[in-house]
């Protein structure tokens, strides 16, 4: 039954980021890369890592899909024409692809995985008071980062 619904949110995830980089309208890819995320935090769920799946609907769907969807609704209306690439090369994509996929495979063929996690069960606690106490900083310039990115992005598709 688990390999079952397993199976189900990863086709999900599959189809869901087949539409990312195949829809025209930049909206509606990101929504399918918001039901991507979703996707991928229910496996996490799946997989016991509730602590994981919080994350990535908090930060992925929460606030970088926001973020994203923002940057898009504000440089929608500031071009005046789609520009359609004339020559698409859908067959040496595959190609690429699939080599990447084979290299991934066989870097990661003989591992062997452990069905269970070394080490102890981390303390949620203690890592919520790690990661509000320590690790804020480096949360706030990736927060800065992705302002400036947004601003940027803005910046270079209006027109003067």
């Amino acid at each position: 039954m688990s390999f079952t619904v397993f199976a189900l949110f990863a086709a999900l995830v599959l189809v869901s980021a087949i539409w990312v980089v195949t829809l025209r309208n930049l909206f509606r890819a990101a929504l399918s890369l918001g039901l991507a995320l979703l996707g991928v935090a229910a496996i996490f769920l799946l997989l016991e890592a509730e602590f994981l799946a919080f994350v990535q609907i908090l930060v992925y769907v929460g606030a970088i899909l926001t973020l994203v969807i923002f940057a898009i609704m504000l440089t929608a209306k500031l071009q005046t024409a789609v520009d359609v690439p004339s020559r698409r090369q859908p067959v040496a994509a595959a190609l690429a692809c699939t080599a990447l996929f084979a290299v991934l495979v066989a870097a990661t063929w003989g591992l062997s995985w452990s069905p269970y996690p070394a080490g102890d069960a981390v303390n949620l606690s203690a890592l919520g008071r790690e990661l509000v106490e320590t690790l804020v900083l480096p949360f706030e310039v990736i927060s800065l980062v992705f302002v400036a990115a947004v601003v940027g992005a803005i910046a270079i598709a209006a027109r003067r």
